[in-house]
């Protein structure tokens, strides 16, 4: 890297405090693990819109760009200027004054096991009120991963839509909403039930009785850079979900 007059700097994404200042001042960002390092560092990026590169040394590496053994031949490309930019939408989350960020879901699901009541509303209208194990809200992204598990649909990874989706519902509407991108999703949980909050599985908060949550779309982005063709999603699905990964 320094023999092209590029410097650099490395440390965990689990050490937040020692990443976020250097951001700043970076024009990419080497993600190495699997899309639980993205994830992490999809949140210390966030406000900012520093292009993420993603080198999978995990299991699946949906989100990833390259293997590990795939970096070096195509890292001078890259770095020359090379390969083109996706992005992708995040959504947001306010519960009181506090506001979270999430690449692929916010997850309300029962602390103990046993059914919990979520009213939700859209755009101020009563939609249901679920009695199901939890509620996942997603993003395209993350409609490849726990809504997916979930029943629910798979959107293509640049669209901007949300998906409302129950998690084991008893009765009423089990099945997931694709909402439009301008909808706001309030979620309130009712009195008695204990009920945490998941920020892509790695932020966790529980919340009160009868407390509210508010979704809709971030203003923020994630900018992923690509070297693959604009068509990679479909054939990185059946690579994924249907075929070699699963028949090996």
């Amino acid at each position: 890297m320094s023999s092209r007059g590029v410097s650099s700097w490395q440390c965990s994404t689990w050490d937040e405090d020692k990443a976020r200042p250097q951001i700043a001042g970076s024009d990419l960002i080497f993600s190495v693990g699997g899309d639980g390092t993205i994830l992490r560092a999809a949140r210390i990026i966030t406000p900012l819109s520093t292009p993420i590169l993603g080198i999978n040394i995990g299991k699946l590496g949906f989100i990833t760009e390259l293997n590990g053994n795939g970096v070096l031949p195509d890292l001078p490309d890259l770095l020359e200027g090379k390969g083109w930019i996706e992005e992708r939408a995040m959504l947001e989350a306010r519960i009181g004054g506090s506001s979270f960020h999430a690449l692929n879901d916010i997850v309300l699901r029962g602390i103990a096991v046993r059914l919990v009541n979520i009213e939700a509303k859209i755009n101020d209208a009563v939609v249901t009120t679920y009695r199901a194990d939890g509620i996942i809200t997603a993003t395209a992204t993350g409609s490849t991963s726990y809504s997916l598990a979930s029943g629910g649909p798979i959107l293509h990874p640049q669209s901007r839509e949300i998906i409302l989706q129950p998690i084991s519902c008893h009765l009423g509407l089990s099945h997931a909403l694709v909402l439009p991108q301008q909808s706001t999703i309030d979620l309130k949980v009712s009195q008695g039930d204990n009920v945490m909050i998941s920020i892509d599985g790695q932020v966790e908060l529980p919340l009160s009785d009868g407390q509210n949550i508010t979704v809709s779309l971030s203003p923020y982005t994630i900018r992923f850079l690509r070297i693959h063709p604009p068509a990679y999603f479909y054939s990185s699905l059946w690579q994924k979900l249907g075929g070699r990964e699963n028949a090996s």
